[in-house]
C-alpha cells in the first residue's frame, strides 16, 4: 500500500480511503466487518464515515457498526485514521444540524459514543453552513481540539471559494484551519 500525507498535515494515510456510507442499509454488519478487516489487511488505514450515514430511519447506524468493529480489539482503532463528518439533521429539533457551536459539541460527543472511541482523527464539515459565522465554527473546533476530541478538521462538498472563506477565518484566529 502506498501512503501519503493528508493535506497540510503530517498524518500518513493510505492512498485508498475506505468509504462506509453503505454500511448498514445496503451492507449488513457482518459483511461490513469483513470489508474493514480486509481493508486493514491490505494496508488501508484511512476510513471515512459520517454522523448521518445509516439511512433516514437510522441515522448514525454506520458509525455504530464501526464502533462495534473497533470494540473487537486487535488494535483496529489504533491502526485506523478515522474521519467522520457532521452537518445533517439527526433529529427534527432545530439545533441538531448545521455547524453551530451547540451542534458541533452535541454531534461530536454523539459520534464519539457511537464510534466507541475517545477521539476523531479528522472531523469534517459535510456541507457549507451559510447561517453560522466561521468564527463560531472555529471557536467550537478549537475547544474540541484542546479537549483532545479531534486532531484535525476537514471539509466535504465545499467549493474552492468556501474553503478559501474557511481558511481566511481560521487565519484571522491564528488557527491552522482545514487540513
Amino acid at each position: 500500500m502506498q501512503y501519503t500525507h493528508l493535506g497540510r498535515s503530517g498524518l500518513s494515510v493510505s492512498r485508498l480511503c475506505l468509504g462506509t456510507m453503505n454500511f448498514g442499509p445496503q451492507t449488513d454488519e457482518p459483511a461490513a466487518h469483513l470489508i474493514m478487516d480486509s481493508a486493514q489487511e491490505a494496508g488501508i488505514n484511512f476510513f471515512d464515515t459520517a454522523n448521518v450515514y445509516g439511512g433516514a430511519e437510522h441515522r448514525g447506524w454506520t458509525e455504530e457498526i464501526l464502533g462495534r468493529w473497533f470494540a473487537k480489539g486487535g488494535q483496529r482503532r489504533e491502526k485506523t485514521v478515522l474521519a467522520t463528518k457532521l452537518y445533517g439533521a439527526m433529529t427534527e429539533r432545530p439545533n441538531d444540524s448545521r455547524l453551530s457551536a451547540l451542534n458541533i459539541r452535541r454531534a461530536l460527543d454523539a459520534s464519539l459514543k457511537r464510534l466507541q472511541t475517545d477521539h476523531i482523527d479528522v472531523y469534517q464539515f459535510h456541507h457549507v453552513d451559510r447561517d453560522t459565522p466561521w468564527d463560531e465554527i472555529w471557536a467550537a473546533i478549537e475547544v474540541a481540539v484542546q479537549a483532545g476530541k479531534i486532531l484535525y478538521s476537514g471539509s466535504s462538498n465545499f467549493a474552492g471559494w468556501h474553503i478559501a472563506q474557511a481558511q481566511g477565518a481560521a487565519a484571522r484566529r491564528n488557527y491552522p484551519g482545514l487540513v
